[in-house]
């Protein structure tokens, strides 16, 4: 890894049983254009198993609960249909989302194409630092068949600030490294923003008392 009509298909596993000190809920929406691979990654990393064909109608949920750093992390997995007919919609799916995956296939450049879109729709919505953007080439097992290059995803990804992966739905390659890597970088945003958060509460409380003690000095003068 470098430099937002719904089908529930709920299913949740949680793969440490034990309490954890913290508890998160993320949201993230899977984007792109048809057939290229975005049910098949949630199937795969979800329910650990591959289908070739998994038509989206609208929008399918998926959940996955893990534990990272002594935290539980819940994975709320949006995946909206590729198809032109719903783009007009995917919005109100990908609203008051964490995360987004920009899925492509790498062995057809106009799916990379359909990505940019998706990207400059994400882009109205979202402020920058308000969502983490991952580009995704799936299909690496047809590497003989790449049309777009290893090089050229990497420069478009580090020029839009995303992170970019490679992957496989058929042979799991790099599934379970891609959300596990997502939840991490979701995490550590969240916890800086917390700790970030908590100081300017301290620092407010401090004045307000530092406000109080000078206030009581200045009537106790009178």
């Amino acid at each position: 890894m470098t430099q937002r009509r719904v089908q529930n298909m709920e299913v949740t596993t949680c793969l440490d049983a034990h309490s954890s000190k913290d508890s998160y809920v993320f949201k993230i929406v899977l984007l792109g254009s048809s057939s290229v691979g975005k049910s098949s990654l949630a199937y795969r990393y979800v329910k650990k198993d591959f289908r070739d064909s998994l038509p989206t109608v609208g929008c399918s949920f998926f959940t996955q609960t893990l534990r990272l750093d002594n935290s539980t992390i819940k994975l709320e997995i949006w995946d909206t249909a590729g198809q032109e007919k719903y783009h007009s919609v995917c919005h109100l799916y990908y609203r008051g989302a964490n995360a987004a995956i920009l899925v492509y296939d790498i062995t057809k450049k106009e799916s990379l194409e359909k990505a940019k879109v998706w990207l400059r729709e994400l882009e109205k919505e979202f402020l920058q630092d308000e969502i983490i953007i991952v580009l995704v080439g799936n299909k690496v097992d047809l590497s003989p068949e790449r049309e777009v290059t290893l090089q050229e995803a990497e420069d478009f990804a580090n020029t839009k600030s995303m992170l970019y992966m490679e992957t496989s739905a058929k042979t799991n390659h790099q599934v379970t490294e891609l959300f596990t890597a997502l939840a991490h970088e979701l995490l550590k945003q969240r916890q800086q923003k917390e700790k970030s958060l908590h100081a300017t509460h301290r620092k407010k409380s401090s004045i307000d008392l530092q406000e109080s003690t000078f206030n009581s000095i200045k009537c106790c003068q009178k």
